[in-house]
């Protein structure tokens, strides 16, 4: 390993918002949580998933990456009182978070395996980037915060859904606000399995030492060709995306009408 890779204890309880534990496999359990509660979407949890994703793409300690959430929600609050976006200068903030959380996401090189544990309705996008998406029967998606709200789905949401779903189907997820509960989404193939509540970690953590028997290259090498063609939609539409959504959200904030 390299002497400047970051070592997992030097960033293992760096945030605030996400508990990280690693077996010997090698395998890095990522919980989301506020206060050890369900995840609230906030600037701090926003900033803080861009530099976790990069510190665990960095650490080659890390071998197979599990993501879920806490009590019985992936997450469907949102702080947004935490979050300064009236100027310009406001937004370069989020812009950068914004691009480096999922860029970063995708630069780790080893497979990613989500377990939904519930509601999804802020950036259902997160989990289902990962490659092997499995959720619990009280798992549902939606775009929550975006159009139904008045604000442009630029943040990664137009790629990842528009991609995922088929164009007239993303599209009319983002727009109208359409829920998808965990049986509509394994129909849709945003899933790929459908467990129970109790067992979800369980099953998740199956796949995971099954894949943690695979040799590094197989792992880190599958990781990188399957994730080519979202590393070249996020490179063509991210950033148009993010600007275009900061414009619309100053507009709105400043009660302009058209």
């Amino acid at each position: 390993m390299s002497r400047l890779a970051p070592k997992f204890e030097d960033y293992r309880s760096r945030y605030h918002n996400i508990a990280l534990t690693r077996d010997d496999d090698g395998i890095l359990l990522m919980r989301l949580h506020t206060k050890d509660g369900p995840f609230v979407w906030s600037e701090e949890s926003h900033e803080e998933l861009g530099y976790c994703f990069a510190d665990i793409g960095a650490d080659r300690g890390n071998r197979v990456v599990v993501m879920t959430g806490t009590g019985g929600v992936w997450c469907e609050e949102i702080d947004f009182a935490s979050f300064k976006l009236n100027t310009a200068s406001e937004w370069d903030h989020t812009f950068y978070d914004g691009r480096k959380l999922l860029k970063n996401l995708l630069d780790i090189e080893v497979p990613i395996i989500s377990a939904v544990n519930g509601p999804a309705r802020f950036h259902p996008e997160i989990p289902v980037l990962s490659d092997i998406v499995i959720a619990s029967e009280s798992a549902i998606f939606q775009d929550a915060p975006h159009f139904i709200g008045g604000i442009v789905p630029g943040d990664g949401a137009h790629v990842v859904w528009t991609h995922l779903l088929g164009a007239n189907r993303g599209r009319y997820f983002l727009l109208m606000g359409q829920e998808l509960d965990a049986h509509k989404a394994l129909d849709y193939g945003v899933v790929g399995e459908v467990i129970s509540s109790d067992e979800l970690q369980t099953r998740a953590m199956e796949i995971a030492k099954v894949f943690a028997g695979k040799t590094d290259l197989a792992l880190r090498y599958s990781r990188v060709v399957l994730t080519q063609r979202y590393k070249r939609l996020m490179d063509e539409g991210l950033s148009l995306g993010l600007s275009l959504e900061a414009l619309a959200v100053v507009d709105l904030l400043s009660g302009a009408k058209n």
